[in-house]
């Protein structure tokens, strides 16, 4: 156990001590400096002086806030995006970009940035930007996909679910049962549409689905001139919400071309004009890039560097969002 563990359970235990049964936050480690990107090279071309492709990556459900966690709060995915797009367009040796994507998509708004950031920075630099599918990449993470100028996926990706949701959760028959009335005095019919303490009418389900109408025009008019081959047959197929495979999703016309980190970055180079480049990763000082598939896990041993203590939001620790409207595939969600 090294010194500074040894230090922050000293802590902890102090804390607890001294709480009680209170509730108690506290903060170990680092500080702002230490959230700085840095770009480590992370596949060596072996060259004097060579060429970048950069490797950024969006994980996790994508929201315009930073994210919950257990010990601690995260970073703002879309901010984190924009200040890596900006360290890129501002590094001469950068000639391409590899969109690493691995989130089941996110709030609509926060994925239509994310677009519209990716294809800015390829109008606007002229490098090109190949986007890779992980695990999954699916509804706004296949948005957010559309911007780049070519798309690859594991054979394993989970993509497609193009689509909008907005879930919607009634308590007043519950509330009803054992006595207890809620009463919204509002401004207008429609201003209650939602509400989880009110009857849902007929025209509250209007207002909502021509929300939802308006939003997935604009996803599949993204896709539509992201994907311009696609057959009125294929398109019909690929916007009824449902999932495919890395796989099918290359036959259809999703995706370029069925692929892994090392053919992308072959397809990044021909995009770039150039033979031969290193890779790079974006991260923090206290982020682990020891490989080109280090997207952000600390190393084994690493100093604990945020702790909120016995002060749990349980709502929002899981990361999944509860209101709004979605380009999101959750299918643990109810």
């Amino acid at each position: 156990m090294n010194r500074a563990t040894r230090f922050a359970l000293g802590v902890i235990a102090l804390m607890l001590f001294a709480s009680g049964c209170g509730p108690t936050s506290f903060v170990v480690g680092a500080s702002p400096a230490d959230r700085q990107l840095r770009a480590t090279v992370v596949h060596d071309d072996g060259r004097w002086f060579s060429d970048r492709v950069a490797i950024i990556d969006i994980s996790g459900v994508i929201l315009n806030t930073r994210k919950p966690g257990l010990l601690g709060t995260g970073d703002n995915p879309v901010s984190q995006l924009h200040e890596k797009l900006k360290h890129a367009a501002e590094d001469p040796r950068v000639k391409a970009i590899i969109l690493r994507l691995n989130t089941p998509g996110g709030a609509v708004t926060a994925s239509d940035a994310m677009y519209r950031m990716v294809r800015r920075f390829r109008e606007e630099t002229g490098k090109p930007i190949v986007a890779l599918m992980m695990d999954v990449a699916a509804s706004g993470g296949y948005y957010v996909a559309c911007a780049a100028d070519r798309i690859v996926a594991y054979p394993t990706a989970v993509t497609g679910s193009v689509g909008v949701i907005v879930q919607t959760v009634s308590l007043k028959p519950a509330l009803d049962r054992i006595g207890v009335r809620a009463e919204a005095f509002t401004s207008g019919s429609n201003k209650e549409a939602g509400s989880m303490l009110g009857a849902m009418s007929d025209g509250h389900r209007e207002v909502l689905q021509a929300l939802v109408d308006e939003f997935f025009e604009r996803f599949a008019d993204v896709v539509r001139r992201s994907r311009p081959g696609l057959t009125d047959a294929d398109f019909a197929l690929v916007t009824d919400g449902r999932v495919v495979s890395g796989v099918t999703a290359t036959r259809i016309g999703l995706v370029d071309q069925v692929g892994d980190l090392e053919s992308t970055h072959e397809a990044a180079l021909r995009l770039a004009r150039i033979d031969h480049a290193d890779m790079v990763l974006y991260h923090t000082r206290l982020e682990y890039a020891g490989s080109p598939f280090a997207s952000s896990p600390q190393p084994p041993g690493a100093p604990i560097t945020q702790i909120n203590l016995a002060q749990f939001n349980l709502s929002g620790w899981s990361g999944a969002p509860t209101n709004g409207f979605f380009y999101l595939w959750q299918p643990s969600l109810p």
